[in-house]
């Protein structure tokens, strides 16, 4: 089908903390290669996203903080929108779930499927917390995963496996808010029977997206619909989110899942009032990215409930990617293991298209992939700069010296073969290219340009231009095989510009001051041509395009990437929760055996100081018998370095030595707390010699 408007969307950011790599390789990044793609082919094309504020995470951040959800979002929300901002991402509108808008459109989208009869209300029994006096969320109620026994599974989703779940599935369920087992406790919700568009699902996507969409989202979907669709609430008993628009449903609020969707309907009428021709007209093209946590929400409930409401275009494409990991490890939000984008940025600043083309070149479109600094360093270094800054440099600088820094003239009777096969490379590039985006496959139409770059050195160094300027006098001839060189090779520069510019923008935006041309020519029906510079046009001096990225920023990145992720740890392990103020789940049973690999040793401190640019660690030389250790502790907000030397501890002395702040920690200090939150020291009760075991 031919569309006349292309709507696309990329996945809400739940507005509860900053945004990491994972999320930029998973949908955004990729949903913005193919938005300046359509753009550079003049299509209409609209691009909309939007802050998710009205998520349970955002409660739960808003506790840990110790402030309103309100507060929480108006901080994330800024901190996304500038770290997208920065990044590149060209939204054109990035709104949030807030607004006035939105809550309006949301509601009014559930009031119409009420009207329609759409829902079933049906009075359950939900976990309830006792303690806290609030019905339970899904994400307050964690547990053991059924299906990978993670102990650390939320009520609606195991984050390890990805499997989807409800809190009756979980073993051993508790609260996370008083860490209490909860009770169940009856009310009333309004489900959507989901069960009853399994017919239509199976004839919209088993059968009609087979052969477009991608295998792990088709196959994710099939096997949701094969094993059998269930009803799910649409409502949840909250004080945060859209009220539920109906008499008598004090408490209750739409579910995020159902009122996160429409941000992108409500976001698209802040961004025009033509928003029904995008989302209520047959000729628009509706695509979502996402990752693939997010699948069935986008692929299965939202349509069905598109489908239930009436007048609303299907996506015609949902190219979920897979998931990102962080040096061999899965990112980890609550104990820091991520790399965040606000810090890359002030990291390396003015460096954005490094991480871009990184995480493009290595995105897990097809499965899990890994991200290190050390393949950072390498992809930047040697195919960046190496491949692609290397030849626009070689190009620039040979018209500079032998052609009197303008393009030179190409002489048609000079033309070889080389040259012949060189324009067809150009044209033949852009097509795989402009293919390879319109299935979805970034990473190989990145590749695709990469390739005819490294056909550029090819093509200076099978000329040497450099060495026919040298022979000149006895072969006056060269200088038109000099000139059909660099003329080429400028060509191509041109070229390379359009095909990155989806890509590497803010590269793009370099070369064209360089060649002195203004943004249109990296309209996309420029490429393939060899014309694009004017002959006895006067081109800038080169910049540096790629900064190369050093061995000792590699090793900082690693090394503050453990140091927090270590600070996490050693905090959690430190604070043993008070049983009687908050009970906690017993843990799994150890043998004799695995208790006798701790070596448990007494210690005392000899001297202690502050950590620089880190509030709560302490340095600590600790006395252990004959040895002395340094030990980094995160005890710095419960006591000061001088009232705690000369106190005895007990100490893990055989805990794997860990950097932090570039201090290597050779230990970990038993903590415990009291009833009033204060941290305090695990010691002997009798003198004992330091360096003496606990057993």
């Amino acid at each position: 089908m031919d569309y006349k408007r292309l709507l696309i969307t990329a996945a809400l950011p739940y507005a509860n903390g900053p945004v990491h790599i994972g999320h930029l390789a998973g949908c955004y990044l990729p949903a913005d290669i193919y938005v300046r793609y359509q753009r550079a082919q003049k299509r209409e094309v609209k691009f909309v996203c939007g802050s998710d504020e009205h998520g349970v995470p955002i409660t739960i951040r808003a506790m840990k903080e110790g402030t309103t959800p309100q507060a929480v979002v108006d901080k994330y929300h800024a901190l996304i929108k500038e770290s997208f901002h920065q990044m590149g991402i060209s939204f054109d509108i990035y709104s949030r779930t807030s607004s006035t808008t939105h809550r309006e459109t949301s509601q009014a989208f559930f009031k119409k499927m009420f009207d329609d009869g759409a829902f079933e209300v049906k009075e359950s029994e939900q976990y309830y917390d006792e303690e806290k006096q609030m019905f339970l969320a899904d994400r307050y109620i964690v547990g053991t995963c059924p299906v990978c026994s993670n102990d650390k599974a939320y009520g609606d989703q195991c984050e390890k496996c990805g499997s989807t779940l409800s809190p009756e599935q979980l073993i051993n369920p508790h609260s996370t808010l008083s860490n209490s087992k909860p009770v169940k406790r009856k009310t009333q919700h309004w489900y959507f029977p989901l069960n009853k568009y399994e017919d239509w699902l199976k004839e919209w996507i088993v059968e009609g997206k087979k052969d477009t969409w991608k295998a792990n989202v088709y196959g994710q979907c099939k096997s949701w619909i094969d094993a059998g669709l269930q009803p799910r609430a649409m409502t949840r008993d909250s004080s945060w989110g859209v009220p539920v628009p109906l008499p008598n449903a004090e408490g209750k609020v739409l579910y995020v899942w159902f009122d996160a969707p429409i941000g992108y309907i409500s976001a698209t009428k802040e961004l025009t009032p033509m928003w029904s021709d995008y989302w209520q007209k047959d000729d628009t093209k509706l695509v979502h990215f996402i990752g693939k946590d997010n699948i069935v929400f986008h692929c299965i409930i939202f349509p069905a409930m598109l489908k239930s409401h009436g007048g609303y275009v299907l996506p015609e494409n949902v190219p979920a990617n897979e998931f990102l990991n962080i040096e061999g490890e899965k990112v980890s939000t609550s104990r820091n293991w991520a790399v965040w984008v606000h810090e890359y940025l002030s990291d390396f600043p003015d460096q954005q298209d490094l991480l871009r083309y990184v995480l493009c070149a290595n995105a897990p479109e097809t499965k899990d992939n890994d991200f290190t600094w050390k393949d950072f360093q390498t992809r930047v270094n040697s195919e960046l700069s190496g491949n692609l800054g290397n030849f626009v440099n070689r190009a620039f600088v040979m018209m500079h010296k032998l052609c009197s820094g303008r393009v030179p003239t190409f002489h048609k009777d000079a033309t070889n073969e080389i040259d012949l096969a060189l324009v067809a490379d150009i044209k033949e590039a852009k097509e795989k290219i402009e293919t390879a985006i319109e299935s979805y496959k970034f990473r190989d139409a990145l590749s695709e340009i990469m390739a005819i770059s490294a056909k550029g050195n090819k093509y200076l160094q099978v000329n040497e231009p450099w060495n026919l300027v040298k022979t000149l006098d006895t072969n006056p001839g060269n200088q038109k095989r000099i000139d059909n060189c660099i003329h080429l090779s400028l060509q191509l520069c041109a070229n390379l510009a359009i095909f990155i510019n989806p890509f590497l923008p803010f590269t793009a935006q370099k070369m064209c001051g360089m060649m002195k041309v203004v943004e249109r020519m990296l309209d996309w029906e420029n490429g393939g041509r060899v014309d694009l510079l004017k002959v006895n046009y006067p081109l800038r001096e080169p910049q540096i395009l790629f900064k190369k990225i050093e061995d000792s920023e590699v090793a900082d990145q690693v090394e503050k990437l453990k140091a927090r992720s270590q600070q996490v740890m050693e905090t959690k392990a430190a604070i043993i929760p008070n049983k009687q103020a908050e009970p906690s789940v017993e843990k799994a049973m150890i043998q004799f055996d695995d208790f006798a690999k701790i070596d448990l040793r007494t210690g005392i401190i000899l001297r202690a100081e502050k950590v620089e640019k880190a509030d709560k660690l302490l340095k600590l030389s600790v006395k252990l018998g004959e040895e002395e250790r340094t030990i980094v502790s995160g005890i710095a907000l419960h006591f000061s370095p001088e009232e705690i030397i000369g106190k005895h501890v007990v100490v893990v002395a055989n805990l794997a030595p860990r950097k932090m702040r570039g201090i290597e920690s050779q230990g970990m200090i038993l903590m415990s707390e009291n009833e009033d939150g204060k941290l305090v020291f695990v010691s002997p009760t009798e003198p004992v010699a330091p360096g003496s075991e606990v057993r």
